[in-house]
């Protein structure tokens, strides 16, 4: 069993899991190999990784870890934010982390792990290498956990990660009963932090097709966004299109890395640009072989009613749709 000052000091071990009713938090220890792994951090089972731990939360609220620095990759899902964070792993600049478990768990928990979100920040900040920032990319489940998460870190910068209303919406349906089953769990969920009155009642909601209520859980994000992007940390925001980043890969990459102030080797970059990361499922592994699916006329229909709908929804609260690509 590792103490608590082994683990404060090693940033392979990793804040994991949270039992807020036991008074205490998992770490788990991994190589590095599993940052750049298919699949998510959260999905670690503690059987499978190299090590695993149980603190108390007065053990972990304690700690006084050696921080370093810390940027974030937000996101509307679907958007490849997956392969932007893998990408960030560049020997000698920066290591990416996708979707940690740790804060799934603590925006679930809500104000009774408030006290939590800086100590678990300045764990994930440790540095992997000398110099080394990290880029964390949280479920967009933990979105509710923003204007938190850049409060307690106020170095901190972040890209706002979406897409074209079409393009999400594809990837809703590619999934079939489980994506539409997400797009309606998914609505609810935004409701519940960054709702606004829509004008429907419960009877107008519940007979909302797949695709509206994906379509609302989406618009909802953008209007997060919206907001996010007119306040105080607005400075410290870039909103990437993943359409483009998979156009401008390079471009994408390197200007994440400006906007956190890194220096970095253009080469570098290149390297990971060509590599495997790109040629593999960021979240299934195999081989990726890109957006081949053909969808019917009737899809294409209802996408296309959906977003005219979304746009005068959007008109009438006076936001853009999405939010427009700033990163470079």
């Amino acid at each position: 069993m590792s103490d608590r000052t082994t683990i404060a000091a090693d940033p392979h071990w990793l804040p994991h899991a949270l039992d807020l009713a036991g008074g205490r938090m998992q770490f788990v220890r991994i190589g590095r190999d599993v940052l750049t792994s298919p699949g998510f951090l959260a999905d670690i089972k503690p059987e499978e990784a190299e090590e695993s731990a149980w603190l108390t939360l007065d053990e972990v609220r304690a700690m006084q870890p050696e921080t370093g620095a810390l940027h974030f990759i937000f996101h509307t899902a679907f958007c490849r934010s997956t392969l932007l964070v893998r990408a960030l792993n560049i020997e000698g600049v920066s290591v990416g982390m996708a979707e940690p478990g740790i804060l799934a768990q603590l925006g679930g928990a809500g104000e009774a792990a408030k006290n939590l979100i800086k100590p678990v920040c300045d764990l994930l900040s440790r540095p992997w290498g000398d110099g080394e920032a990290v880029f964390v990319k949280p479920t967009n489940h933990a979105n509710m956990l923003i204007p938190a998460l850049l409060a307690a870190r106020p170095d901190a910068t972040a890209v706002l990660m979406t897409n074209p209303l079409g393009s999400f919406l594809r990837s809703v349906d590619k999934r079939a009963l489980m994506g539409r089953r997400w797009g309606r769990q998914l609505y609810l969920e935004m409701m519940g932090y960054a709702g606004m009155d829509l004008g429907m009642d419960g009877r107008e909601q519940f007979s909302m097709t797949d695709l509206q209520a994906a379509g609302l859980a989406w618009f909802l994000s953008q209007r997060l966004f919206a907001m996010l992007l007119s306040g105080s940390d607005s400075e410290r925001l870039r909103v990437l299109d993943g359409d483009r980043f998979d156009l401008n890969r390079a471009d994408a990459v390197e200007a994440v890395l400006e906007l956190a102030g890194l220096s970095f080797d253009p080469r570098a970059v290149e390297t990971v640009v060509d590599g495997p990361i790109f040629r593999r499922h960021a979240k299934i592994g195999g081989d990726f072989g890109g957006d081949e699916a053909v969808f019917a006329p009737a899809f294409e229909q209802e996408c296309e009613q959906v977003q005219q709908w979304l746009e005068m929804i959007a008109q009438q609260a006076r936001i853009e749709i999405p939010a427009r690509h700033t990163l470079f």
